[in-house]
């Protein structure tokens, strides 16, 4: 099973990112489930539509999972969810790729989503960087070794992410 991360800040754009990334996948036959740290202490929302997760299973996600606090939103309540666990628990539903939002030192590939120039500079030295996503180019060094997108460009970059799925098919 496949694994990519989008990973950011709040409101860089990552929850939009990936729910598009899961509608393409899923028209395009993929069978995709998503995992969202929740990255700002204490326990998920629980029973909320608007929930990033939930935003991921209306995309098409087959399984969708937030985690924070040690709860699981799948309603287990373990005493520490790592994503290793989650993606073992994963491999039950026989999924081509996992698409996690955060988790920003695990080791997968990853998008990173640039808002500000301050981003950069804290996110810029990650491991397994495959692609950037930023508001305004500027942003980020013109001479980094992966693609550079603008966010306003969203045609492009969707596609160039649908082509890294089909190469790791």
């Amino acid at each position: 099973m496949k694994v990519w991360q989008v990973v950011g800040y709040k409101n860089s754009g990552k929850t939009t990112l990936i729910e598009k990334w899961i509608q393409l996948a899923v028209q395009a036959g993929y069978k995709v489930g998503a995992v969202k740290h929740h990255g700002h202490g204490g326990l998920p929302e629980t029973g909320q539509t608007s929930t990033d997760s939930n935003r991921h299973l209306r995309a098409g996600a087959l399984a969708a999972a937030v985690e924070g606090g040690g709860m699981l939103q799948l309603h287990a309540i373990h005493p520490e969810w790592t994503l290793s666990k989650i993606l073992h628990m994963y491999s039950l539903f026989s999924l081509d790729f996992v698409l996690i939002e955060g988790y920003k030192d695990e080791p997968y590939p990853k998008i990173i989503m640039i808002r500000t120039p301050s981003d950069w500079e804290q996110l810029g030295h990650l491991q397994n960087i495959i692609g950037v996503i930023a508001w305004q180019k500027d942003f980020v060094p013109f001479d980094i070794p992966y693609p550079l997108f603008s966010l306003d460009n969203e045609q492009t970059y969707l596609q160039w992410v649908m082509n890294e799925v089909e190469k790791a098919r």
